[in-house]
């Protein structure tokens, strides 16, 4: 499993909007192969920056999987007048647990 996170930074006057038109879309992601749940947080300290973070089954599902979709393209079109510059996102490898450190 890998995680991708997503800062999202969304006009400070626009994070209501911006929570509506998410919800919107959000169905675009959760039907992509691969998807297996995500959150979006809104920051506590500054209400306009927020994190998605999205499980997917594999580095492939994500990119070049939804990435290169046409239904990421359309996501990430109804979102881009809420933010005031580009999303940066970064991926992670899930590690296993140690129970008994």
């Amino acid at each position: 499993m890998i995680y991708e996170i997503a800062r999202l930074p969304v006009h400070r006057e626009h994070t209501e909007s911006f929570k509506r038109a998410f919800a919107k879309v959000a169905p675009l992601l959760t039907r992509a192969k691969g998807y297996r749940g995500h959150v979006l947080a809104q920051g506590i300290e500054n209400p306009g920056q927020f994190n998605l973070i999205v499980q997917w089954q594999s580095q492939e599902d994500h990119c070049p999987g939804f990435e290169a979709s046409e239904d990421h393209r359309i996501f990430m079109e109804e979102l881009q007048d809420y933010l005031f510059e580009e999303p940066v996102s970064y991926t992670h490898l899930t590690l296993p647990t140690n129970r008994e450190v």
